[in-house]
């Protein structure tokens, strides 16, 4: 019984969708332009992309008004490409970058867009919702360290464990993946 009260409560607790507190999502946020492909630069560990290098993730509209995502990342152990589809719902007002994904039927987590490149939306820093989830995407490999450092200190400011980040190996070109 104690086993199944706590896999009860680590699931609730798993299926938070709010920002963590004191973490703010981006205001004036706009889909279209978000929509599309995104390399991981950097990340926390967590268990399902441990292992994968060439990670990337692509944004596009649902018939429903959701958002499909499609995230895909090499296994180097294995020498596959591993592939989760999901959807993502905005939680409130669509110009706020705050939304709930799911790869996992109606299991949702929280996806909050917490920095962007307000211009160009060539970068972007994610939030789960709590600090044990941060990601750095780009629509690049890599951003240079004027871009990166200041995204750096944002977060460590905001109080993610900065010094755990995970650097992501990017040397395989997204389009000529093979499909899975």
């Amino acid at each position: 019984m104690k086993k199944l009260l706590l896999s009860l409560a680590l699931l609730i607790s798993g299926c938070a969708t709010a920002p963590p507190s004191g973490v703010t999502p981006i205001t004036g946020f706009e889909l279209n332009r978000y929509l599309g492909q995104w390399y991981e630069i950097a990340r926390l560990d967590h268990p399902f992309e441990r292992g994968l290098s060439n990670i990337g993730a692509h944004y596009s509209l649902r018939d429903d008004g959701g958002v499909t995502v499609l995230n895909r990342g090499y296994s180097d152990q294995a020498k596959v490409w591993k592939e989760a589809e999901g959807r993502a719902y905005f939680i409130g007002d669509p110009t706020v970058g705050s939304l709930k994904v799911s790869f996992f039927g109606p299991f949702y987590g929280g996806y909050h867009i917490i920095a962007l490149d307000r211009e160009q939306y060539s970068w972007a820093m994610i939030s789960s919702s709590n600090r044990d989830y941060l990601w750095i995407l780009a629509r690049t490999r890599q951003l240079p360290p004027a871009v990166l450092e200041p995204l750096i200190q944002q977060a460590k400011a905001r109080g993610f464990a900065t010094d755990q980040l995970i650097w992501v190996q990017q040397d395989q070109d997204q389009e000529r993946r093979p499909a899975l």
